[in-house]
């Protein structure tokens, strides 16, 4: 039997706090929304799939996703994976595909979105953002493919003196809070998403 195009879906918060009643919300979801949401979970395993389809129930953040459970038969499921995208590790990384980016490091998790690294203070002749693919546009290693957030992932270990010059960078971000944070934290590493186009 083949996947039906939408599937009745109940939505509800699975966000923590003290004890609360949460509203359900019962909606229409298309079989490639669902699947989208599944392959964030699970990736492209097959048999993975299949049993979180049957089971009828995915938690992905902070929202619960339930549906009566679907038995997938092997070829129509392959079928509508064909239409995702599969990791592709001869992809270079490109700094103009790149949307975001997180330093790490320790304890530290700074995440920058593009439009936020490419907002210039109000004397800054370059961006944050400019610098900081400067110094990864080499070297950036491929992890993968994520579901998630519909990129490609890419990982590039910092030097000493490049983690240096990137917080020195950080005084042409216009957001005191970001360039604070970047300034401070010890960081050894970036990871970068780089959207397919």
């Amino acid at each position: 039997m083949a996947l039906p195009e939408k599937i009745r879906v109940k939505l509800s918060s699975e966000a923590a706090g003290a004890i609360s009643l949460t509203q359900v919300v019962v909606q229409e979801l298309g079989m490639r929304e669902l699947i989208e949401q599944v392959l964030a979970l699970a990736g492209k395993d097959e048999a993975r799939i299949r049993e979180i389809l049957l089971r009828g129930t995915l938690v992905s953040g902070a929202s619960r996703f339930r549906w009566e459970g679907l038995r997938a038969e092997a070829e129509d499921l392959r079928e509508a994976l064909a239409a995702f995208p599969d990791p592709d590790p001869s992809i270079a990384f490109a700094p103009a595909r790149c949307v975001h980016a997180v330093l790490r490091g320790g304890r530290a998790v700074i995440e920058i979105p593009r439009e936020a690294g490419e907002r210039k203070g109000i004397f800054a002749r370059a961006s944050f953002w400019d610098a900081l693919m400067r110094v990864v546009a080499s070297g950036a290693a491929y992890e993968g493919y994520s579901y998630r957030d519909r990129a490609d992932r890419y990982a590039r270990e910092f030097t000493v003196v490049e983690a240096d010059g990137v917080r020195a960078a950080a005084a042409a971000l216009k957001y005191s809070t970001l360039r604070e944070q970047i300034r401070g934290a010890a960081f050894t590493r970036a990871e970068l998403l780089a959207a397919r186009r």
